[in-house]
């Protein structure tokens, strides 16, 4: 059986594929010595550029930016990734923090801009971005007053998407080879993981994903058309009824609850446990009549990383955390 590794190896492997064959820069705009002009003040030459497309349209951004601001999980993931901490990241509303599954030494370079969604616009000014990475879903409606500050790269939207806008981030970025490194790793580790769970057993086991969210009116089952609905496509695990749809998520109710039965379910919550529902339903009988939960095969996962890691780290973590459950 291969060994499982934790969450720390992983990062360590997954930055030793990022780095193979590829220098990342450390801080500070390109420098470039600018020709004499014979006058005894050299003339600065303007600052590289190149042009990206966005879901917003074409869009002039600076060669190798390194001061970004991230309007998005998926976002931060992709900066973070890619070698880059953000100089301002917004976070989850109902969160405290940006997602702990990264290493607290690099969040603590990171400014709060507010809430996704709700980013502070003068915060974002004040660290004088070159760069601001965001979606449409969150950000369209503010894309113009986000310009004012810095260019804007808005991706299509969040979720499921994740690949694609990987690969808007990385060449907004200028990271091109190390996105092919990360992309590349990333189809090993699946690759590994599909095998390491089918000797086990579970391939094709059918994996329920449940989020008791605080605020929404039910209970969210994830289906194919989410991030952790992508992941767990790549694994080729199968889906219960309910959630094997192209939609993102399914709200149920508590007497709908049998439809987020599986033969593993993973399950979390965002915001209190309390007002989301989690902890009366999980302690009451309709949850406990649950076959996965009469078998033991119901975990509780960290909602940052499965609801928010959208990004190649995320997903690779979260790979890690399914192979360990389902036996692999």
């Amino acid at each position: 059986m291969p060994h499982q590794l934790p969450r720390r190896a992983v990062l360590a492997g997954l930055g030793a594929a990022l780095l193979t064959g590829c220098t990342i820069p450390g801080t500070g705009r390109p420098h470039l010595m600018p020709p004499a002009t014979g006058t005894g003040s050299p003339a600065p030459l303007p600052t590289p550029s190149a042009t990206v497309t966005a879901a917003n349209g074409p869009v002039v951004v600076p060669v190798r930016p390194v001061r970004v601001v991230a309007l998005d999980t998926a976002e931060l993931d992709s900066a973070m990734t890619l070698g880059i901490t953000p100089v301002g990241a917004a976070k989850a509303p109902l969160d405290g923090g940006l997602p702990s599954y990264w290493p607290v030494s690099r969040l603590a370079q990171v400014a709060p801009v507010g809430d996704v969604g709700a980013a502070d616009l003068d915060r974002i000014a004040a660290l004088d971005p070159q760069l601001i990475l965001g979606n449409q879903t969150r950000d369209g409606a503010r894309y113009d007053a986000l310009t004012r500050i810095a260019p804007t790269v808005l991706g299509q939207g969040a979720g499921a998407p994740w690949k694609d806008a990987f690969q808007l981030h990385a060449a907004a970025l200028d990271r091109h080879e190390q996105a092919a490194a990360v992309v590349g790793a990333y189809g090993r580790h699946v690759a590994q993981a599909v095998q390491a769970i089918g000797a086990a057993g579970s391939g094709g086991r059918r994996i329920s994903v449940v989020r008791f969210v605080e605020g929404s009116p039910g209970i969210r089952l994830y289906g194919r058309g989410s991030f952790i609905g992508t992941v767990l496509a790549d694994l080729q695990l199968g889906r219960p009824d309910a959630q094997n749809v192209d939609r993102a998520e399914v709200e149920v109710t508590l007497d709908q609850l049998a439809q987020a039965d599986g033969d593993f379910l993973f399950h979390s919550t965002y915001g209190d446990p309390d007002r989301s529902g989690a902890t009366a339903v999980l302690a009451g009988p309709a949850w406990q009549a649950l076959g996965a939960v009469k078998a033991h095969r119901a975990f509780p996962v960290e909602d940052q990383l499965w609801f928010e890691g959208i990004g190649y780290t995320g997903a690779n973590l979260v790979i890690a955390e399914i192979q360990r459950s389902l036996g692999g």
